[in-house]
């Protein structure tokens, strides 16, 4: 029998945690799996009652917030299953989905990283994702494959490459992370999980989809909301991101067009939505990838 260690997050969610424990305690079989819980510096320490909701959790507790990539990376040290699973503190699981996914990975050896049909909790019925396409490298732009579309089953018996996983649900074998290595923990937050891609591929391995199982995201399906923090780190992580993982001539083409067209057009639709907040965290994303180096070991969000 092969374990699989189950990693998640917790940042000040603690009643959306216990939900997601009790969902992994009611849908998977206790000498299968392992569960890695990391709380990522909340203001309050609910380690009883997690345990509590899952006897036998692995808890680990970091004094300040690593960002999405350190805290599983706190996770995926502690592991000891042959088959690791990041799933989000915010998803609920189905019963086949550990099943589904690791026979997925002992069947092609060339699978790197793996994830399921993601549907919106609230909403069952509409797909929040079915794939990746490939990446615009000039852009940095892609499209989910079935977003926002009504689930009929269309993606139940497809089993297939795509551009990237989805960082709710991604699974890999431990093997692989001794030639791949982990999550950068640069990003904290947004991209680190196409950047993780981006470096199974390199090793070699694909990045697969398969409809065959699911699990219910609790994302709104409006998460599009505009903040200080998502604005600095999505506009400093999109140039991160192209930096890291295209040569120096696609980073300057792209970064023209970054600086000269994408950017200017986000500023004046914050101008036009009343958001003049938002404008000195464009600027401070793009001046953060002038003033460092694409290695640059800086976490967090300062104001």
């Amino acid at each position: 029998m092969r374990l699989t260690s189950i990693i998640t997050v917790n940042f000040n969610q603690p009643l959306v945690t216990i939900a997601f424990l009790e969902s992994v305690r009611g849908n998977t079989k206790p000498d299968e799996v392992e569960i890695i819980l990391v709380d990522n510096g909340s203001n309050e320490d609910y380690q009883q009652e997690f345990e509590n909701t899952y006897p036998g959790l692995i808890y680990i507790r970091s004094e300040k917030n690593l960002g999405f990539a350190g805290g599983n990376n706190l996770g995926i040290h502690a592991a000891k299953g042959d088959f690791l699973l990041l799933l989000n503190n915010d998803t609920e699981i189905t019963p086949n989905l550990i099943d589904v996914l690791s026979t997925e990975l002992e069947n092609d050896k060339e699978i790197g990283l793996i994830s399921p049909l993601i549907l919106y909790y609230d909403q069952p019925e509409i797909i929040q994702y079915a794939g990746f396409t490939e990446m615009n490298y000039i852009t940095c732009r892609n499209r989910g494959i079935g977003s926002m579309d009504t689930n009929k089953g269309q993606y139940d018996k497809i089993s297939r490459e795509t551009g990237f996983c989805h960082g709710a649900a991604m699974m890999c074998r431990r093997e692989d992370l001794l030639s791949v290595g982990l999550m950068e923990e640069q990003f904290f937050l947004y991209y680190e999980e196409l950047d993780w891609c981006e470096k199974f591929k390199r090793a070699g391995k694909k990045i697969w989809f398969t409809g065959h199982t699911q699990i219910f995201h609790k994302e709104s399906m409006s998460v599009g909301k505009e903040s200080m923090i998502k604005t600095y780190f999505m506009t400093r992580n999109r140039m991160l991101y192209i930096r890291r993982n295209t040569n120096w001539f696609n980073t300057l083409i792209f970064s023209f067009y970054y600086i000269g067209i994408a950017c200017p057009k986000q500023i004046i639709l914050y101008l036009k939505k009343g958001r003049k907040d938002l404008v000195k965290w464009v600027f401070s994303g793009i001046n953060w990838n002038l003033t460092h180096s694409k290695n640059s070991k800086e976490l967090g969000f300062k104001i």
